[in-house]
């Protein structure tokens, strides 16, 4: 009989080792105002390291998606096809996109819409933002036909 090879294990290996949960900073946010703009304060941009006076994007989001759940902001030199910041009144920065907002089905009008922003990588050298939209109303009660096993009547024994 051939010899196999077997790794074993040691009982220092099965306890469980307490290491100290790192504490995770939250994401940089921003909103969309009530006619459509994307507002990123001074802040989120300094955290982002985002110089919005020179900084163009090329905006897009998830192909083949009927509404927009989320955004992706690469950074772009060429000025074709790219979206500049423009300055708002508060010391934050703006980007109009109320029409693609509109047609993604994202309602700005009646709901305040907050994101997170995080990085991803896009390309070689290439760092994007995803922005990820959180809607503040809540979800639409369920008016449908019920599923499962109908509820039994209550007896009445009296």
């Amino acid at each position: 009989m051939k010899v196999k090879s077997i790794k074993f294990f040691a009982p220092e290996e099965n306890a469980a080792v307490q290491k100290p949960a790192p504490k995770l900073k939250p994401l940089p946010t921003g909103y969309i105002s009530a006619t459509g703009k994307l507002v990123f304060p001074s802040a989120t941009l300094e955290e982002l390291g985002i110089e919005a006076a020179s900084t163009q994007f090329k905006i897009g989001t998830d192909e083949g998606k009927r509404t927009i759940k989320s955004l992706y902001l690469v950074p772009s030199d060429s000025a074709e096809q790219a979206f500049p910041f423009e300055r708002s009144g508060r010391g934050g920065y703006v980007i109009p996109l109320a029409l693609i907002l509109k047609k993604g089905g994202i309602d700005f009008e009646s709901t305040k819409v907050t994101f997170s922003v995080s990085l991803f990588h896009y390309d070689e050298g290439v760092v994007g933002y995803q922005l990820i939209f959180e809607n503040s109303a809540p979800k639409p009660e369920y008016t449908g036909k019920p599923r499962g096993r109908k509820p039994r009547a209550a007896s009445v024994s009296e």
